[in-house]
């Protein structure tokens, strides 16, 4: 091998080694002010649980739903049973252009419960994206808050009653989210890796982003909004495929902020096979692609500017780390199985060893914080490293063929549901 590729690959190597570590280390800051948050939130909910004079506002809960007659039943009936003020409670449904039985079961609950109403969408306006179905339920209400669920959803009974909460505690909040769990993290390898990289992503980026800069980013489910806000916004952004995250910046541009409170809990279903996980997935990353893109200009603008960090945070976490991992992996296994030889100065092999055992460690104060045997889920955290996330590395490459080389036009694509086989009670106890 030339002296120039072994310079080139070691310097490769360094670099992302580098990086690495200074992704994991920021987790490892967010983690421990993560922590912190859950501890002081469950202060803040014994408040909230003690407070017995709260106005709550007429609340409106969006569901989405295409073809959903494997789930739909339960999400509804979940979502009457919320420890809310029945008169100030609206509930829609709307059915957008599914062509299975979902419609039907919705109408059928709705007969016997006036809150729940079923909004078929026009013919020929259906089948745009979750960002289209809100935007014609949101017109079709006039509460003050708007709740929006996933049509897979099973929340507590009190989780709907904590956001609002929230929103009406502290004026300048414009939305607020909660915390989401996986319901069938039991069925197999891949959900049980789900449910730990759920539980990360919220306990690590959310709690601790909100703990130390007040940054938030919403979800998909689970979470309550002003509606007069979103009046303001012009509702979703219909090219947007990651509704969310879209939405998140353009609330924090208007000067809102959005909190993360972990005790308001739905549980969601998962994908169940890698094929329809690798689907999903894609979505994220092409919908994070559109959000880039739309504001990565108007940065310097940005008041916020962690909010300008956390548009680079996409940027950095989607590519710049994953193409580090995707580097160091293949430099490490060209070296140790001799078909390249570097010698760098340094025990960069170690400090590369390192950063995989420091990944292990937050993920396992997450788990220990959340209340999982972490002796029970060694295994599993132990390969995820050399599995689960290198599956990452596929789905942004993907992606980015997608976008960038194919250029195919991005659409949202609904996940895969399977027959539901535990309740949110069951997985609770």
């Amino acid at each position: 091998m030339s002296d120039f590729l072994t310079t080139l690959l070691g310097g490769l190597f360094v670099l992302s080694v580098i990086f690495i570590w200074f992704m994991i280390a920021y987790q490892l800051v967010l983690t421990i002010a993560g922590f912190a948050h859950n501890w002081n939130s469950s202060k803040e909910k014994r408040v909230i649980d003690m407070l017995t004079h709260l106005e709550y506002p007429r609340t409106c809960i969006l569901i989405p739903a295409h073809n959903e007659e494997k789930v739909i039943r339960k999400t509804v009936e979940a979502m009457l049973q919320f420890e809310y003020p029945r008169d100030k409670l609206e509930i829609i449904v709307i059915n957008d252009g599914s062509v299975d039985n979902t419609g039907e079961i919705v109408k059928e609950i709705s007969a016997r419960d006036s809150r729940v109403r079923c909004f078929d969408v026009p013919k020929g306006q259906g089948g745009k994206g979750k960002s289209r179905a809100l935007n014609l339920g949101l017109a079709q209400t006039n509460a003050e808050v708007i709740a929006v669920y996933d049509a897979d959803n099973q929340p507590l009974s009190n989780a709907l009653k904590y956001l609002v909460s929230e929103l009406i505690i502290h004026p300048d909040l414009g939305a607020v989210l909660g915390n989401f769990k996986t319901i069938n993290r039991n069925k197999n390898w891949l959900t049980r890796l789900i449910s730990i990289e759920t539980l990360s992503f919220q306990a690590i980026l959310q709690a601790g982003r909100w703990s130390l800069f007040k940054v938030a980013t919403l979800p998909g489910t689970n979470f309550v909004i002003w509606k007069r806000i979103l009046d303001e916004l012009n509702g979703w952004d219909e090219n947007a495929i990651t509704e969310d995250s879209e939405l998140s910046i353009r609330i924090y541009m208007k000067g809102y902020r959005i909190k993360y409170i972990p005790f308001a809990v739905t549980l969601e279903q998962e994908p169940e096979t890698l094929s329809v996980w690798a689907k999903q997935r894609t979505r994220w990353v092409r919908g994070n692609n559109y959000v880039v893109t739309k504001f990565f200009k108007e940065i310097p603008q940005f008041e916020n500017k962690f909010l300008a960090v956390e548009v680079l945070y996409l940027l950095s976490l989607y590519y710049i780390f994953l193409f580090a991992i995707a580097v160091s992996d293949l430099i490490f296994i060209l070296s140790i199985t001799n078909l390249v030889a570097i010698p760098l100065p340094g025990p960069y092999t170690t400090v590369w060893i390192l950063a995989i055992v420091l990944f292990i460690f937050e993920i396992f104060l997450v788990l220990s914080y959340e209340g999982l045997d972490t002796a029970k889920n060694f295994f599993l955290v132990l390969i995820m490293y050399f599995t689960y996330c290198q599956f990452w590395i596929y789905v942004v490459g993907r992606a980015i063929y997608l976008d960038y080389i194919k250029r195919e036009k991005r659409t949202w694509t609904k996940t895969v549901r399977f027959e539901p086989v535990e309740s949110a009670e069951e997985l609770q106890k």
